[in-house]
């Protein structure tokens, strides 16, 4: 292996950065806005899934968000709300907002080959008048991430069309890749019954959803 140290192809300064790639087109800067436009919003009313990328003082996370189209509420040009739903108390994404506020979003949406890009800063409210406004199955999240906009873009299609993203014959067969069950019996250090584990998930996520 070679140590990136003295690795002599290693791009280290935006100056070399910038000879390999040129200027950005300026249709990929006019299109970044600092608020949430009505095409930008559109978006967003129509996503049902958002990856939330954070940092803290321990590194970088990146979390995925979903539920039924548009959970993502846009107070205002300026401000979206995203429910915290229930989950496995790691609470990463949370952990990180507390320490440092910085955060990006993408938002994707089934079918569409476009799509958005938020970057912000965060917080957390459990103010009740924000949390009930976002109910499910007759249960409100614990707490609500408010994201503060400042910067707002679309991203073309290119990326999902290389991966033919949402084209029925890119679906992996499920017996492809590792369980969830198979991954936690590998990982255990105490006995555990992954084969039981996979069996019962259905009904296990049904029950805890939400």
């Amino acid at each position: 292996m070679v140590s990136a140290t003295h690795d002599e192809h290693r791009v280290s300064d935006l100056a070399a950065l910038e000879a390999i790639y040129g200027e950005a087109l300026p249709r990929a800067l006019t299109k970044e806005l600092d608020y949430l436009c009505d095409h930008y919003r559109a978006y967003i009313e129509h996503s049902p899934f958002v990856v939330i990328a954070s940092v803290g003082p321990d590194g970088t996370d990146c979390s995925p968000r979903g539920d039924p189209a548009g959970f993502v509420h846009v107070a205002d040009a300026k401000t979206v709300l995203i429910p915290d739903r229930r989950g496995n108390n790691r609470i990463d994404t949370l952990r990180n907002i507390v320490c440092d506020p910085r955060v990006s979003l993408l938002f994707l949406i089934p079918g569409i080959g476009e799509t958005l890009r938020i970057n912000g800063r965060a917080d957390i409210t459990v103010e009740p008048a924000l949390i009930e406004r976002f109910p499910m199955n007759g249960k409100l999240p614990r707490s609500v991430i408010r994201v503060h906009v400042d910067t707002v873009y679309f991203q073309c299609q290119k990326a999902l069309a290389r991966a033919k993203l949402w084209q029925h014959e890119a679906q992996v067969p499920r017996n492809a890749v590792p369980t969830a069950g198979a991954i936690q019996q590998a990982l255990s250090d105490t006995p555990f019954d992954g084969a039981e584990y996979d069996r019962n998930y259905a009904e296990h996520m049904r029950k805890t959803m939400y």
